[in-house]
């Protein structure tokens, strides 16, 4: 068997790949290749990688050739020159499905926004829900997976929360209304879209893709800022106070600690999805907990934001650049 995964040295992209290696398909990684964080992932047993972006359909094409499944990682939760929510989120899907079909691909798995809809008012949600329109209608078996907050080792979540409570002596939540949230544990995720592609579980389907535990925002913030050992004052702000703060680190950092788009997700809630969807039979639902071991494992090493992680003179990590995926505070599909 031949998998393609678009975004595939991304931060859930490469995860799914380490899975799916471990059971001997070739894989064809594909993504800018400007994403240095996890290097061995281009290393692994018969995985080959292609530099390439989702606006060239031909060598979209020449990549999936042979490839029985795509797996459709590649997604912004910010817009950045020319990498606009229509075009990588709306066009990119569309050349996808296009050189997927061209070339004979059988199964597409779409990962997507939990509370993805339309005529929202929000520029990502409605991007998201239009890759899924255009996903179930492209005449292929197709899975979509509607993720809500995906956490892990290399993510952004536990990446910059523990950064953050090593740099600011306070942290801000976000509005006075705290929400519910369901974290994912990156495992749970590739194991669902391994069972949809060796399987062929949740054949046309969409489905929710929600963790075990349910608790608010803010008990997720202080779990994991108690297993950092860290302790900043904890207080509420407005809404429109991180809309602000949101607008300015997308200009500032590199990779924002959090962006415009992920204020509004939170001011939402990351617990169910805003539209019906087929229910995930439970014995694929994802089990692992949001435990201090789990989140534990997945923190990076301790140590404060840098100047480094700004934009300063246009410079950027090139570790932090995202093939097609530029990720912030909570990992989002």
């Amino acid at each position: 068997m031949k998998i393609a995964i678009t975004g595939g040295t991304g931060f859930v992209g490469r995860n799914i790949a380490r899975l799916l290696a471990s059971e001997g398909p070739e894989l064809v990684l594909i993504a800018r290749g400007q994403d240095r964080t996890d290097p061995e992932i281009r290393q692994l047993s018969h995985t080959r990688f292609v530099s390439t972006t989702l606006d060239k359909p031909n060598e979209l094409s020449q990549a999936f050739n042979g490839c029985e499944a795509v797996v459709h990682c590649a997604g912004i939760n910010r817009e950045v020159g020319d990498q606009t929510y229509q075009r990588v989120h709306i066009e990119g899907t569309r050349n996808v499905i296009a050189a997927a079909r061209q070339v004979g691909v059988r199964k597409i798995i779409l990962i997507s926004f939990l509370r993805a809809r339309p005529n929202c008012g929000s520029g990502y949600h409605e991007s998201k829900w239009a890759a899924e329109e255009i996903t179930r209608q492209s005449g292929l078996d197709y899975t979509v997976l509607k993720c809500g907050v995906i956490y892990g080792k290399g993510d952004h979540m536990l990446n910059h929360l523990s950064h953050a409570f090593h740099t600011f002596p306070v942290f801000a939540f976000v509005g006075f209304n705290d929400q519910p949230i369901r974290p994912n544990a990156v495992e749970d995720v590739a194991r669902i879209v391994k069972s949809a592609i060796v399987v062929g579980s949740l054949s046309r389907r969409t489905v929710p893709v929600i963790g075990p535990e349910e608790l608010t925002l803010r008990e997720a913030v202080r779990r994991v800022a108690r297993v950092a050992g860290r302790y900043p004052i904890m207080f509420p702000l407005p809404v429109w106070f991180h809309y602000a703060l949101g607008w300015c680190l997308e200009r500032m950092m590199a990779v924002p600690m959090v962006s415009v788009s992920q204020v509004r997700m939170l001011t939402e809630g990351l617990a169910e999805p805003t539209q019906p969807c087929d229910a995930m039979p439970p014995e694929l639902a994802p089990k692992i907990p949001f435990s201090d071991e789990n989140i534990r494992r997945g923190l990076p090493v301790a140590g404060p934001f840098h100047l480094r992680d700004l934009n300063c003179c246009g410079r950027r990590r090139p570790d932090l650049e995202h093939a097609h995926t530029k990720r912030a505070f909570f990992e989002m599909p």
